[in-house]
């Protein structure tokens, strides 16, 4: 499965139109978890959901005029979340298992196999349910005339603070023969050098954010200021003066978001094909952040991201990625294997048992090669068995985000 996104080209009408499209496939995903929550007694699977978006359809006229399956994919959205909380608690996961919440800003639509025509030329797109869409013209470099249109198994339309988006999802195998390299790779994360590999090689961490943060605290304040909170109590909508900078302000998130995705895919595309192995440390994110002294600068690095591609542009070269535990990967000599307890800031690694010098991350990036090189034999690709997280679904992220898209920035 591969998405391709176009951004669309429309009047303010279908804008409109696209916007309670949105909102209506989030009221029927609340309207199916509602249902579960107060059917647990009886037997509500996936099925017993998309029968609930035939009883909704009848009973309110404005989830009648969404297109059926596109109702079936909202209702799919609710059973996604009710089955992580299933696994979760099947799994005994520590600490919050991830109950299903009803969602409040939803950003995206997604239409499966009907509901939508595309042109003859493959430029612009047509929903023929009663909401009203119509034709969008599709903006982008892709070619959809390459692929049959039954490869075409959903359809998704994302609101983004820049425009509007159409996301093709095309079924088709993702995998490139590639020729081996005869090289191997250990990559240890950081903060101050985003990757370090075994060789001695480093990338410096971009700090997008950072870097981005005055223009950002700037508008936000901007944005505050014509922000009117007499208008929030009496349920009276805020000034367009607002909506424009509050605009703006997610334009800036947006371009930072995109920086640093495009910065992460560029890096893992680099490990992947100069690397017929690379080993990585298999990091909990979610734990890191909480480090209220380190989380800025964390969420900031995208580890999550470029271990997303990493695994992803693996799947599709062919090439094996090993997450290993990263236990020690920073304290053990990676020439004698004893342990040297250091700091965080001590960032140059000296053995004391057989004099061994070397940079903190380098070190740390042996060691995970290491491992990785002593897991594989054992467990395969996958350090843990689970499947890695690009593969989790054939359907689209809620958010409007794949981690196997391949379109260009717009």
């Amino acid at each position: 499965m591969i998405v391709y996104e176009f951004k669309c080209k429309g009047k303010d009408k279908q804008y409109r139109a696209i916007d309670d499209a949105i909102r209506t496939s989030q009221f029927i995903q609340n309207k199916c978890l509602r249902y579960w929550m107060d059917n647990k007694d009886k037997k509500v699977d996936k099925y017993a959901l998309n029968k609930h978006c035939a009883v909704l359809a009848a009973e309110f006229p404005f989830a009648d005029e969404l297109n059926s399956m596109a109702r079936q994919s909202a209702a799919e959205r609710a059973w996604s979340a009710i089955a992580g909380f299933y696994d979760n608690c099947k799994k005994k996961v520590k600490g919050k298992k991830g109950f299903p919440n009803f969602k409040k800003y939803s950003r995206s639509v997604e239409y499966k196999t009907s509901g939508w025509k595309l042109s003859p030329n493959r430029k612009a797109i047509t929903f023929s349910d009663k909401k009203g869409i119509g034709t969008l013209k599709l903006k982008g470099t892709y070619d959809l005339n390459c692929y049959d249109i039954k490869q075409i198994k959903r359809v998704r339309l994302v609101r983004r603070a820049d425009g509007y988006y159409a996301q093709f999802a095309v079924d088709v195998d993702v995998r490139i023969e590639s020729q081996p390299t005869g090289q191997v790779v250990g990559i240890d994360l950081g903060l101050k050098y985003f990757i370090a590999d075994n060789k001695g090689n480093v990338e410096e961490s971009p700090q997008f954010y950072r870097k981005a943060e005055k223009q950002l605290i700037r508008a936000n304040r901007k944005k505050s200021k014509k922000y009117d909170p007499k208008k929030k109590k009496a349920k009276q909508p805020q000034s367009t003066n607002y909506h424009k900078a509050r605009g703006r302000y997610a334009r800036k998130h947006l371009r930072v978001s995109r920086q640093r995705k495009e910065y992460c895919i560029r890096l893992a595309y680099s490990a992947i094909q100069s690397n017929d192995l690379v080993a990585y440390e298999d990091l909990n994110v979610k734990g890191l952040v909480r480090n209220r002294h380190l989380a800025k600068s964390i969420s900031d690095a995208g580890w999550s991201t470029f271990r997303s591609w990493l695994e992803y542009l693996g799947h599709k070269y062919g090439k094996v990625t090993v997450a290993v535990p990263p236990h020690n990967t920073s304290q053990n000599c990676s020439n004698c294997g004893e342990k040297v307890k250091k700091s965080l800031s001590t960032r140059t690694h000296v053995c004391p048992h057989c004099g061994f010098v070397e940079d903190r991350d380098v070190n740390a990036a042996i060691n995970i090669l290491q491992r990785g090189l002593s897991t594989v034999g054992h467990t395969g690709t996958y350090a843990w068995g689970d499947l890695p997280s690009w593969a989790v679904g054939a359907s689209l992220l809620s958010s409007g985000e794949s981690l196997s898209q391949e379109s260009p920035t717009l």
